[in-house]
């Protein structure tokens, strides 16, 4: 199945719950940090972080409920988390990207992508985009290597609750339309 996919400005007094049942419907992300579920509340913590910081953007990954069908409305079926000039003015950095359950392997991700890219490297102005991709998510690191992205071989460890979680960086070259 695909989806018309369009990326939305999250704002935490409309998008919340939509969010929030995203990432219910994402079981295995929080798996990975051995959490049962998503936390209560998490999504809208999170929009306030995103609102909070100079820079920082939360796009709503959309997708049309039935394809082909405007008056059909869209539902939220993932986002993306990114800062604009960080760590270099001309680089953009992907917190996350994350594409609910159900809605996995059918192009979405790519799609939202394929509208984040040429936006990044024209208006936003960045000539490279760089994201840390968790050692134990070896389905992220092929999704980012499908897109373009290669590590860079640097590595850090950050702390993931009472865990330290080794993410691998990744980068990935924009080009300019003009």
């Amino acid at each position: 199945m695909t989806h018309s996919i369009s990326l939305l400005p999250l704002d935490a007094t409309l998008h919340a719950d939509a969010l929030q049942r995203v990432y219910e419907l994402s079981p295995a992300y929080w798996a990975m940090y051995h959490l049962a579920q998503a936390p209560a509340g998490q999504a809208a913590r999170d929009l306030a972080a995103i609102a909070d910081e100079p820079g920082r953007i939360g796009l709503g990954i959309a997708a049309a409920n039935e394809p082909g069908n405007a008056d059909a409305g869209a539902q939220l079926v993932g986002m993306i988390d990114l800062r604009l000039q960080w760590p270099d003015p001309d680089m953009a950095y992907i917190g996350i990207l994350l594409v609910a359950e159900p809605f996995q392997r059918q192009r979405v991700g790519s799609d939202a992508w394929a509208l984040l890219e040429p936006w990044l490297a024209g208006d936003a102005g960045q000539r490279a985009v760089k994201l840390g991709v968790e050692q134990f998510n070896p389905g992220a690191l092929r999704f980012f290597q499908s897109l373009g992205f290669s590590l860079t071989g640097e590595a850090q460890r950050i702390r993931s609750g009472k865990r330290l979680v080794r993410l691998l960086a990744m980068e990935k070259e924009l080009k300019s339309e003009d």
